[in-house]
């Protein structure tokens, strides 16, 4: 497989973390508008449209007519936290195989309106629920599992975990729309209150409202746009679950994904300058840094605690928006913003305190379900255009 023909030429993240007074559709129409913006376009020039399954009303229809727009490709997969990481591969295709020439990927999600907490999971649709819920399994119990598992195997600790908040606060300092920006400690981190043994508190990402979308072009339409665009190089996606005896919950479905974008891309891990990185939970972070290549599996605690993540200072600066561990994580849709904030280090735009110099190779890895039982993984590797 080769590069993508496609560029990702518009970026927009919706600022705010509380939006109690405005609606869904709304959102997806100020997110919409603010990527066309920035790629120099408007909606009158999109022909392709791509959002997940929570979508309101119809789905894409509902959207589709809300925004006024006449797409000849439309496409609504749903993978959950990873569904926009893949919804640009889908794009590059689609515009590859000349399905559309301009696509706009939208996402908008109002968790905290009203405020939720770790409730229940109440899918009565997954097949095996009727037998999981009867012992109330929630998000972060789940997440706690393939921390316990990670710990048990490799010495993992929570002093470790910790660092990885350490690295997201010290990010969001500098981005003025973080939910959370005071700067925190390893202790600060160990010593919040308990969630679901090992997790704490700040091992948790935060609950806002929020969105963004994304533009995708030809790469003749992008040329023209007089614009900084970025080159699609690789791409990969993949699903693990528990069946036939896969329990093994030290990995996750990224080391799968990512082997494809490598292979894809001809890139190497030791050549990517900036990664966004999917960060549910701290144990999140960890598990994919390993499963992505950058450490070998088990190494990933110490990795994290010698400060790698830290813009400036470590050898993979990660999220420097402040991640969803810090800034935005609306519902299980932090994908979006990982690919944003790449597009952002890689035209040089994110903020002064935390952009990477001459910042010209990035990946962007998303994950959705759950680490404890099933769940799909992104990965691209994103590109400067020169």
């Amino acid at each position: 497989m080769t590069a993508h023909d496609a560029r990702l030429v518009g970026a927009y993240e919706l600022p705010y973390r509380h939006a109690p007074d405005k609606s869904l559709a709304q959102m997806q129409a100020e997110a919409a508008l603010g990527a066309v913006a920035d790629a120099g376009l408007s909606l009158k020039d999109v022909d392709g449209f791509f959002c997940g399954g929570d979508t309101p009303g119809m789905g894409p229809m509902s959207l589709i007519e809300y925004l006024n727009i006449t797409p000849r490709h439309v496409d609504s997969t749903e993978t959950g936290g990873n569904s926009y990481v893949s919804h640009v591969a889908r794009a590059a295709r689609a515009i590859d195989a000349g399905l559309c020439d301009v696509a706009l990927i939208t996402l908008a999600g109002k968790p905290r309106t009203p405020a939720k907490g770790s409730r229940p999971m109440t899918d009565s649709n997954k097949p095996d629920q009727d037998f999981e819920l009867t012992y109330h399994p929630t998000v972060p119990a789940n997440y706690a599992l393939a921390a316990q598992r990670h710990m048990y195997e490799y010495g993992t600790t929570s002093e470790q975990l910790a660092w990885i908040k350490v690295a997201a606060s010290h990010h969001a300092q500098h981005n003025p729309h973080a939910l959370l920006r005071d700067v925190v400690t390893v202790e600060d981190v160990v010593n919040s209150p308990m969630v679901a043994t090992p997790l704490h508190r700040f091992d948790c990402c935060v609950i806002t409202d929020g969105g963004g979308a994304l533009i995708l072009a030809r790469s003749e339409i992008a040329k023209k746009l007089n614009r900084p665009s970025v080159k699609i190089l690789g791409t990969g996606e993949a699903v693990k679950h528990q069946g036939a005896g896969d329990i093994d919950l030290t990995f996750t479905a990224g080391k799968w994904a990512a082997e494809k974008a490598w292979k894809m891309s001809g890139c190497t891990p030791d050549q990517i300058q900036y990664a966004s990185i999917y960060d549910s939970f701290t144990i999140t972070v960890l598990l994919e840094i390993e499963d992505l290549g950058f450490c070998k599996p088990g190494h990933g605690g110490g990795f994290v605690a010698e400060g790698n993540l830290i813009s400036g200072k470590g050898k993979l600066p990660f999220n420097t928006d402040g991640g969803g561990l810090c800034s935005n994580h609306p519902g299980n849709r932090g994908g979006m913003t990982k690919v944003i904030e790449a597009v952002r280090q890689l035209r040089g735009e994110a903020h002064p305190a935390v952009q990477v110099p001459d910042c010209a190779l990035a990946l962007a890895h998303g994950t959705g379900g759950s680490l404890g039982t099933r769940h799909g993984a992104s990965t691209l590797i994103l590109a400067r255009e020169d």
